[in-house]
This record gives C-alpha cells, structure tokens and sequence, in this order.
C-alpha cells in the first residue's frame, strides 16, 4: 500500500469507531466523543463529507440495515482497505511518540 498521508483526527476516530462494529452516523459521532474522552466532536457536516470521502477511497462501506418502519438506517462498515489505513496510522503515530520520548527522556 502506498504511504498515506496523515489522518486527521475526524478521520481517525471515524476508521476506529468502525473498527469491532458497524454504526450509523450519529452512533459514529457519539462513540468518536466518548472514545476521545469529550477532545474530539464530529459534527454533521464533517461526519457526512469524511463519510463520503471514505466511501470513494475505499476505506469504507455504506449498508442498509433493515428497520421495523420499511426506512432503512445507513450504516457504515470499515473495509479490509481502511483496517490497513488504521494500522498505517497507529504505526505513524507510535513511531513519533517513540520519537519524542526517546528525545525527551535523555
């Protein structure tokens, strides 16, 4: 996989919200606030153009979950292609935090 640029943090907690389960925007927004403690709010514009974005780039998918009242809910499901992206990511990240550390400790 070529090297990705960084995420930023919407983009982020979108992919490891979709990580263990698929959710639905809103469940997204709710799920990214509580993960980063009350540091990261994903309005509804962002959710849906970052939702969009990722739908093109392949990182992940739209599902139609069957609903009681014949309205379909959207949910959103994290591909193999986005799991890499995440891991991409993560790695990127410990690497500068080993970085820092290994500045700021000596």
């Amino acid at each position: 996989m070529p090297k990705q640029e960084p995420l930023t943090e919407s983009y982020f907690y979108i992919l490891l919200c979709l990580y263990k389960e698929n959710l639905h925007g809103y469940g997204i927004m709710q799920k990214a606030k509580e993960l980063s403690e009350g540091n990261v709010s994903i309005g509804a514009g962002t959710m849906y153009g970052a939702t969009s974005n990722m739908m093109k780039k392949g990182w992940i998918e739209e599902i139609l979950e069957e609903a009681k009242d014949e309205r379909g809910k959207r949910l959103y499901k994290l591909t193999e292609i986005g799991k890499s992206v995440l891991a991409q990511e993560v790695s990127r990240l410990e690497n500068l935090v080993t970085n820092a550390k290994s500045i700021m400790e000596n």
